[in-house]
């Protein structure tokens, strides 16, 4: 690929077969075998001082993100979100708070690290799957940067996620079943040759996700001890996993902190496979559950995202649909405002926390306001 007249190779290869990524184009599976691609070379944790003063957004983390030294890149200022401490079950914890991303949630630091690198190839045109957040963060940073987007979403999608979406100028395209169905019916349309700009089959944006680990550590001034975090297609926590290892090869922690992934006992393959000492996945059932976001009965990445808690010392963990209601309305009575699928976290802390080591961070993944009132999801 030529950008700005330099020419450019995107650091990705075929986990399965190694081929590089094409110089051209922009597939989402690789052409050889239809493996996933992912990065060839660990991510780097190498901060720039922002001439600026105030708010540090991502930007100040464009080295470790995988685009041409010359693009540019797309921000809507996400980032630097709040790192919170409160007392809860007798043990101080803190929220991080990514619900406070400009488009609600954490998918918004990954979508700028992928947008921007659609621009720098020339895509003006893609196609998108979501239950919501990463619908609505890639129509915002499509819609800043001119990209025409559809996005693909179950029929049942919670409607302000919707409204978000077709908000922002992109066309809704709802898909009748359940998330795997709106996953399959994506994955036709991006066959027929629009570029498909998932934010799971791409690996472009985990570095931007693994900024959020940087600023962790950053803000307590040395690493967590526990990191627990929803899980449904896992890039949140593989980002966080691959932001620590870069921190630690950067000599900036000594450890990489335990991470806790937490699923809807209803649909929870990777705590199934995690319990059974497996790395495949069982037949799991895709039950409706009120953490919409988790509802994936196939994740992509799941061998790498059950390494990375394995590695960790960490676990995962499956919790019933009443504890996530409870945990969401607990964390709301403390002023934080958030959609169910941010609540695992609270609903599993009760569980894990003897076993977790201080200082416990709590990922907070999505806003409230992403949901219809008087609605569950």
């Amino acid at each position: 690929m030529t950008v700005n007249g330099n020419s450019w190779e995107w650091p990705f290869h075929c986990t399965d077969c190694n081929q590089p990524y094409p110089p051209e184009g922009f597939p989402y599976r690789c052409d050889n075998c239809g493996g996933v691609y992912d990065f060839i070379n660990p991510i780097s944790y190498d901060p720039i001082q922002l001439a600026r003063p105030g708010r540090q957004p991502i930007e100040r983390y464009r080295r470790s993100f995988p685009l041409p030294a010359d693009a540019d890149l797309l921000s809507l200022g996400e980032g630097d979100t709040p790192l919170l401490s409160h007392r809860i079950f007798s043990r101080d914890v803190f929220f991080k708070c990514e619900h406070l991303n400009p488009t609600g949630s954490f998918k918004d630091r990954g979508t700028a690290v992928l947008v921007s690198a659609l621009i720098a190839a020339g895509i003006r045109e893609a196609v998108e799957d979501s239950s919501g957040n990463a619908g609505a963060s890639l129509a915002a940073y499509s819609a800043r940067s001119g990209i025409q987007v559809r996005i693909y979403v179950p029929e049942d999608a919670s409607g302000p996620k919707r409204s978000q979406i077709d908000a922002f100028g992109a066309q809704v395209v709802r898909i009748p079943g359940p998330r795997s169905a709106t996953a399959e019916a994506v994955r036709r349309e991006a066959d027929g040759g629009i570029v498909y700009a998932s934010h799971v089959y791409q690996p472009h944006g985990i570095a931007g996700i693994a900024s959020i680990a940087f600023e962790i550590v950053e803000q307590l001034e040395g690493p967590p001890g526990t990191v627990i975090t929803p899980v449904g297609q896992g890039t949140l926590l593989l980002g966080l996993h691959r932001g620590f290892q870069a921190l630690q090869s950067a000599g900036r922690i000594d450890r990489i902190p335990a991470l806790v992934g937490v699923q809807a006992r209803v649909c929870a393959p990777l705590w199934a496979a995690f319990s059974g000492g497996d790395s495949v996945l069982p037949s799991a059932s895709e039950g409706n559950t009120v953490a919409e976001g988790v509802r994936i009965i196939q994740p992509l990445r799941a061998e790498a995202i059950l390494h990375a808690i394995g590695e960790s010392g960490g676990k995962m963990i499956a919790v019933d649909e009443e504890k996530i209601l409870k945990g969401r309305d607990a964390l709301a009575r403390i002023g934080l405002y958030v959609e169910p699928t941010s609540a695992l976290v609270v609903a599993a802390l009760e569980d894990v926390l003897d076993a977790c080591l201080d200082p416990i961070v709590l990922v907070l993944t999505g806003s409230g306001f992403k949901v219809r009132e008087g609605r569950n999801t």
